[in-house]
Parts: C-alpha cells; sequence; structure tokens
C-alpha cells in the first residue's frame, strides 16, 4: 500500500508524503482511507447539493460532511478504524440520498455517488488506492481541486467549533458540499477552478466570523492577560487543541477535586477569555508548540487531553496518559465519548486519573502576555495612532498562520 499526501507544511522535501508513513506520523492506510472517506463525501455533497432543488437536502448529511471533512485534517486522527467506520456511515448518508435527489437527466452519476465494495478494511483499501489526489491527471486541474479541499478542510474546522457552540450558518454547509461536488466536474476550466479557490476563501473568512461571535458571545471577547507558565504543588490535566467547550465542561467537573488544568498549544489563547477567570484552579500554560509535545508530555506525569489537532504519534512512555476526544483518534488511545443532548462530556476518567499522578515537573518560570485579540487591539488604537505618530512605535510585525 503506497500513499500519497501533500496537505501541509510538513510533507517530504515540499513535495509530498508517499511510501509506508508520512512525516506526520500517518501511516499509509490511513492516508488511503482518508482519500475514500473523502471520495464518498464528495458523492454525498453531489447527491446533497441536488436534494436540495427539491427540498430534501439531508441537514445532518451536510453536518457529517463538516466534521469527516475536519477529521481529516493533519495531526487530527490516526486510527483507521475511526475510518472504516465513518466511510461506512457515509456510504449510509449517500444511499439515503440517492432516493431524494432528483434524477440526473443524463442517467450517469459520478462514481463518488455510486461506488460499491464489501465493508471493510482491505476492500476499502483497495477502492481507496484508486481515487487518491493523483487520480487527476491534469496537474493544473489536480492542483485547485486540491487547494478546494485544503481550503475546505480549514473552512470545516472553523465551522465545527461554531457548530458545538449552537452557533449555525447553513449556507456555509452548502457551499462546502456544493465546492466538494464541483471536484467532481471534469468540465470546469482552471480559470473556473480558481474562481472556486478564491470563493472557498470568502466563506473562510464567514466561518471565522461565525466562530468569533460564537466564541466571544459565550466567553467574552480576550483581553490582555498575563498567563502563569509555573507549576503548581497540585496534580494536572494538560489540555490542548481548540475545543472551548471541552475546557468549560473540562473546568466545571474539576471544581474541588484537587486537580488543576493547564493549556498547551492550541488551547493557550484560552486563558485571555474573561469567563475562564472564574476558575481558582485553571492554572496556565504548560510547554510550548505542538512539536514540542513529545517531551512536555512525557513530562507533565499527568493525563493530556486532546480536543483538536495537533496530536503527533506518542512515546510508549506516555501513551496510556493521553485521552482523545471529538474527531481526534490514535489507536490504543483511550477515548471520550461525545456528549448526550442537553449534557456536558463525561471527563470523570481523566480526572481519577489525574488525582493518582504527580504534579508536572517544571519547565519554565515566569508569565506570557496575550490576549491581543481584534476587540483589544480595536480599544488600545488611540494609543497606538499616537505611539505611531511619536515615533515610539516604528515598525510592525504581522505574524500568521
Amino acid at each position: 500500500m503506497t500513499m500519497f499526501c501533500h496537505q501541509c507544511q510538513e510533507t517530504a522535501g515540499n513535495k509530498g508524503c508517499a511510501g509506508a508513513r508520512g512525516v506526520c506520523g500517518k501511516p499509509d492506510q490511513v492516508a488511503v482511507l482518508q482519500d475514500l472517506l473523502i471520495h464518498t463525501l464528495k458523492g454525498i455533497s453531489y447527491l446533497n447539493v441536488q436534494a436540495k432543488e427539491t427540498g430534501k437536502c439531508d441537514p445532518q448529511a451536510s453536518e457529517f460532511v463538516m466534521e469527516q471533512l475536519f477529521a481529516t485534517i493533519t495531526n487530527v486522527n490516526f486510527d483507521p478504524e475511526y475510518f472504516v467506520r465513518q466511510i461506512d456511515r457515509a456510504r449510509e448518508f449517500r444511499d439515503q440520498l440517492k432516493n431524494a435527489a432528483p434524477k440526473d437527466p443524463s442517467g450517469k452519476l459520478p462514481d463518488a455517488a455510486v461506488w460499491t465494495a464489501q465493508s471493510g478494511l482491505n476492500e476499502y483499501l483497495l477502492k481507496g488506492a484508486e481515487v487518491g489526489i493523483l487520480a487527476t491527471a491534469n496537474e493544473d486541474v489536480r492542483s485547485l481541486r486540491s487547494l478546494i479541499l485544503f481550503g475546505l478542510k480549514g473552512l470545516a474546522a472553523y465551522a465545527h467549533h461554531a457548530y458545538v457552540l449552537d452557533a449555525k450558518d447553513n449556507d456555509i454547509l452548502l457551499f462546502m458540499q456544493q465546492a466538494l461536488a464541483a471536484t467532481l466536474d471534469d468540465s470546469l476550466s482552471a480559470d473556473e477552478l480558481t474562481g472556486l479557490v478564491l470563493k472557498c476563501g470568502e466563506y473562510g473568512v464567514k466561518a471565522m466570523a461565525l466562530l468569533d461571535k460564537a466564541n466571544t458571545g459565550k466567553y467574552g471577547h480576550p483581553e490582555i492577560t498575563s498567563v502563569k507558565l509555573d507549576v503548581g504543588i497540585n496534580p494536572g490535566i494538560l489540555i490542548s487543541g481548540h475545543d472551548l467547550l471541552d475546557l468549560e465542561e473540562l473546568l466545571e467537573q474539576t471544581k474541588g477535586q484537587g486537580v488543576d488544568v493547564y493549556t498547551h498549544g492550541e488551547m493557550l489563547p484560552a486563558n485571555a477569555y474573561p469567563a475562564f477567570k472564574k476558575y481558582a484552579n485553571f492554572h496556565g500554560n504548560y510547554g510550548g508548540s505542538w512539536w514540542h509535545q513529545n517531551e512536555e508530555f512525557e513530562k507533565f506525569n499527568g493525563p493530556v487531553l486532546m480536543t483538536t489537532n495537533c496530536l503527533v504519534p506518542p512515546k510508549d512512555s506516555y501513551k496510556d496518559r493521553v485521552f482523545t476526544t471529538g474527531v481526534v483518534g490514535f489507536p490504543g488511545m483511550k477515548h471520550i465519548a461525545d456528549r448526550q443532548p442537553g449534557k456536558q462530556k463525561d471527563f470523570s476518567a481523566v480526572i481519577a486519573m489525574a488525582q493518582k499522578s504527580k504534579a508536572p515537573e517544571k519547565l519554565e518560570d515566569g508569565n506570557l502576555t496575550i490576549g491581543f485579540a481584534h476587540n483589544q487591539v480595536l480599544a488600545l488604537a488611540p494609543k497606538v495612532i499616537e505611539a505611531v505618530k511619536s515615533g515610539a512605535i516604528k515598525r510592525f510585525v504581522v505574524m500568521a498562520g
């Protein structure tokens, strides 16, 4: 089994990962299964866009497409069994939509909407090997389709976080499916695909605005905050990723339990939201960027909760202390199930492990100042303008991910 993946900046030689494993640690089987899942999501999208014409668009299928696009982002899920299950689910959604969508006048449907195989790892690997990125022969078309797909994955990540907080925009989900379906259309020119790339960026801004409204509406606008970088005497739980609702529920469930909560990596900005400052056991941040986690998770001593990207294959020394949740997964890791309607996720297993753990090993001292989100920056605008006029500020450096 040979993979090809070029969706992230980690790719080998800045060209793409091939062979048995990607630079990110993703094994070839997972890469091929992700290709087949994406292919089937395109089939769902093709049918669901058509079904909308008759008022029979399936909103659950739309959200499934969003969720599974997110699951295929780099450093999210490494579990082949997860993707076999999701391909099974995708086929169920797709086949239900066949009955709802209007019949194609040509009588032909794209392979993504009709392919069949026995359910199972081996069968899916054989099919997945036929439908990956390199299946598109024209390099320009292949590149534009890939750029659209990668843009949609980022769009799905932002939208998914917003949906978790009940901030929804069906227009964003419809565009995701229209764009996915368009990657099946061999009649589209390079200019038309380029226009779709730009449209994807437009919807990316809409999704960012939706997520910003969701986060700030629930947790307040980030404000200038000094975050502690040292460690306390209590055992701790380290939470990484972007899911603020997971953080909120973890903080609620750890109140009075003798356990401190620390952020890591992508969760660092959570320290600047006003709503989280009421929790006495929200200690601060531990460690640095996601690619340092092999060393930092080992020294933390307590459990680690991965809510979204970025997970890297763990060392055996701490693998049994890592919990995944949401769309994150890794073979052999303990997984916290999704919340039921009206209830919180159950983090009791994470808390119980923390209570039996040693306090984190100290990595650094001091504090880190964060919280310069757009609302806070605009509040400082008069002072910044005056500093520019006086010469106190001579240049601005833009850093963006």
